[in-house]
């Protein structure tokens, strides 16, 4: 096998992955821009910028010992990438790493399908074991400096030409169409996990600020919890959109179960983030959306730690979710993903499980007020046939399977709707374990998703772009 430089190598990697790892790319410049006339030369520039801007960066972090391992993950994660932003059109972001790091086994094993397994495999797998078998030809440490030197000037170069001869198209596509470079592959991941990397890896961001320490019931609050306690129920719920809602207006009756009860709607309500991650946190923080990150949510003590500080208040989070997003880490937390906790089980552990023995938290707190999280699996997807039991498959046909792309959107519909028909049950399974407390507690149940869910429409399904990117 004939020998190679590294150079060559690298150039070889960068034209592979921009050209079999960028449709998503490609297809949303042509959703802007015309192909035709001198768009043709701008749409031609874009990939040929990249291989430039690729073969500089890996040029500029290789050496005899690291340009192989360097390739290899790259190319093996950018297949990765490829298959979600072409499957699902979502963009890999600091924001889509976090979720992607704390989903649990049961969500990732919803994403695993044979399509994957191809993307991997052909895009990653196999030219990583070409690459491996590879044999690579290195001159003296000067030599390669110099060649080093050569490579990246050369690159610079062409980057330089590129986007200066083009200026009028490049101050356009970098201004005006800023989400578009959101899709290029590997470049714009690279650049999420550096920014994840800078926003978490320094544990002084993790420094926990205390909040409401001086939290106190009032004197005539205290003499009324003599009288009459009260137990509030928070139901987290997720990926439910406003819209599929029949009390909302939808045409479908998704509610028939909480239309026959006496119940405050509250229609016109925004998510405080696209993801799990940073929503949840951000719902529980003394921020605001706009004020809100990541960091912050971790770093400040939240709502359910201010009611622990009044020692008036015993809380309750049940988990059937991933976790809680680091807001339940100072008050009592109960996994109900499993059968050994959650007795309700079938294909999956069922929100509803998470009713029963609540009874027993109540009673074990006879002097104080209660709180209950109930953190749903509610429309988790893309596996929407997954979150209900087959009594509730009352729209047809469902999509039976994760792979959305390969369902019409009807059927992507119907099966989304009905795990909204589970979900109004289950809210109304919370509303009947309410009722008997209302003679000798004041009851509340409170429930609100933590964002919403895309379901095909111009091609986008899932959660978590960006949120000025977001339906």
């Amino acid at each position: 096998m004939p020998q190679l430089s590294q150079y060559k190598l690298i150039f070889s990697v960068a034209v592979f992955m921009t050209a079999a790892m960028n449709f998503s790319f490609y297809k949303h410049v042509l959703e802007v821009y015309a192909f035709d006339g001198i768009g043709i030369l701008h749409f031609i520039s874009l990939p040929l910028l990249l291989i430039a801007f690729c073969t500089f960066l890996f040029t500029l972090l290789s050496s005899r010992y690291t340009t192989k391992p360097l390739l290899i993950f790259v190319l093996i994660a950018s297949s990765f990438a490829a298959y979600f932003m072409d499957t699902f059109d979502v963009v890999i972001d600091d924001s889509m790493l976090r979720n992607a790091l704390q989903t649990n086994l049961n969500e990732s094993s919803d994403l695993f399908t044979l399509k994957l397994v191809f993307y991997v495999l052909l895009l990653g797998l196999l030219p990583s074991f070409l690459l491996y078998k590879m044999p690579l030809a290195y001159g003296s440490n000067k030599s390669e400096f110099f060649a080093k030197l050569k490579v990246l000037s050369i690159t610079l170069g062409v980057i330089l030409l590129i986007v200066f001869s083009l200026s009028k198209f490049y101050t356009s596509f970098f201004r005006e169409h800023k989400p578009l470079r959101y899709y290029t592959n590997p470049t714009y991941w690279i650049y999420s996990v550096g920014n994840y990397i800078s926003k978490n890896a320094n544990p002084q961001n993790f420094v926990l600020q205390e909040l409401g320490r001086d939290a106190h019931y009032t004197p005539e609050r205290l003499a009324q919890k003599a009288k009459e306690r009260r137990i509030m129920v928070v139901v987290v719920g997720e990926a439910a959109r406003a819209d599929r809602f029949s009390l909302n207006g939808y045409e479908r009756d998704t509610n028939p179960l909480l239309k026959q009860e006496d119940i405050f709607n509250l229609s016109n309500v925004s998510s405080c983030g696209t993801s799990t991650a940073e929503s949840v946190p951000c719902m529980f923080s003394v921020f605001g959306r706009k004020d809100f990150n990541y960091k912050k949510g971790v770093s400040v003590e939240n709502a359910l730690d201010v009611l622990a500080h009044t020692n008036e208040i015993a809380i309750l989070w049940r988990d059937n979710n991933s976790d809680s997003k680091a807001v339940a880490l100072r008050v009592a937390f109960e996994d109900f993903k499993k059968p050994q906790t959650n007795t309700i089980c079938d294909e999956e552990c069922r929100d509803e499980g998470m009713l029963v023995g609540l009874d027993t938290f109540i009673q074990n707190n006879p002097d104080k007020d209660i709180m209950i999280v109930l953190h749903q699996m509610g429309n988790h997807g893309p596996a929407y046939y997954k979150r209900y039991p087959k009594e509730f498959e009352k729209f047809t046909p469902a999509c039976q399977t994760n792979q959305l792309e390969s369902c019409t959107q009807e059927e992507v519909s119907n099966a989304y709707d009905n795990a909204i028909l589970y979900t109004d049950y289950f809210l109304s399974k919370v509303i009947a374990f309410l009722k008997p407390y209302s003679k000798e507690y004041a009851t509340t149940m409170l429930y609100m998703s933590d964002h919403g869910e895309s379901l095909g429409e111009n091609g986008l399904y899932l959660h978590g772009i960006p949120y000025f990117m977001a339906p």
